[in-house]
């Protein structure tokens, strides 16, 4: 795989899957943005990590879009154009029905599918408007076994990826003529800082099980993965949702 000459965009960069994508980009060649939300330490971390020159830094609160708009905007104006976008960034808020009032559950739906959904669907907007005109692009959204097997827990983040699968495969059929390709990753669990709690706590051991490798995924397994869906010669995957969660939840 090799994404020498090409600019990526990744949001929620600044740790886990975000970060090793970004990192596993510069190694092979590409020019990452790397962007962050409200933890600019931890961007400046991946930042400084990444192989290479040419990077740059770039933050929005995704549920604004017109900050969404700008960074966007500023990744083209200042890097040169825009080849590969993956949406990445997402928040898991726990807000089970039977344990929230009225008031946090409203909270707590909208925050998440403007975050994980409309931001995902704004920068996708914003990217596929420079891909059009300029030989077509790839645009990699990181969804959630969770959009398949539920999440008691946190519904509105079930939700919101069971959206993000729909709207990457209907945006693989709008977009397939004009050379954009959509895919999607649909991970289990993963060892990053979302997950860190869980993982050290009671359940740890369970959740592992859950695979018969038992263990769960690391970042660098899922952003392989994003990588071979942006790499030149898996065109004909587009609209594909590609689970990553080690056979611990098998679907038809």
């Amino acid at each position: 795989m090799d994404f020498n000459g090409q600019i990526i965009l990744i949001t929620g960069a600044s740790r886990g899957i975000g970060r090793a994508t970004a990192r596993q980009f510069a190694e092979k060649g590409g020019r990452v943005a790397v962007h962050y939300n409200s933890n600019a330490a931890a961007a400046e971390e991946t930042l400084a990590s990444l192989s290479g020159t040419g990077h740059l830094l770039v933050q929005a609160d995704l549920a604004d879009p017109e900050a969404v708009q700008r960074m966007v905007d500023t990744v083209i104006t200042q890097m040169g154009g825009l080849h590969v976008l993956v949406n990445n960034a997402a928040i898991y808020e726990d807000h089970t029905l039977s344990k929230v009032d009225y008031a946090a559950w409203q909270t707590s739906w909208m925050r998440t599918i403007q975050a994980n959904l409309l931001g995902a669907a704004n920068a996708t907007y914003c990217a596929a408007q420079h891909m059009i005109h300029h030989g077509g692009g790839r645009i990699i959204n990181i969804s959630s076994r969770g959009a398949f097997r539920g999440e008691p827990d946190a519904p509105a983040y079930a939700a919101s990826k069971a959206g993000l699968n729909a709207m990457g495969q209907s945006l693989a059929k709008a977009l397939g003529g004009h050379k954009i390709y959509v895919t999607t990753v649909a991970p289990g669990w993963v060892e990053t800082d979302m997950a860190a709690a869980y993982l050290a706590g009671p359940e740890g051991d369970a959740i592992r099980a859950q695979s018969p490798l038992g263990r769960v995924a690391t970042p660098d397994e899922v952003a392989y993965t994003v990588l071979f869906l942006a790499s030149e010669g898996s065109e004909f995957l587009t609209g594909t949702i590609l689970d990553v969660n080690g056979a611990s939840y098998l679907r038809m």
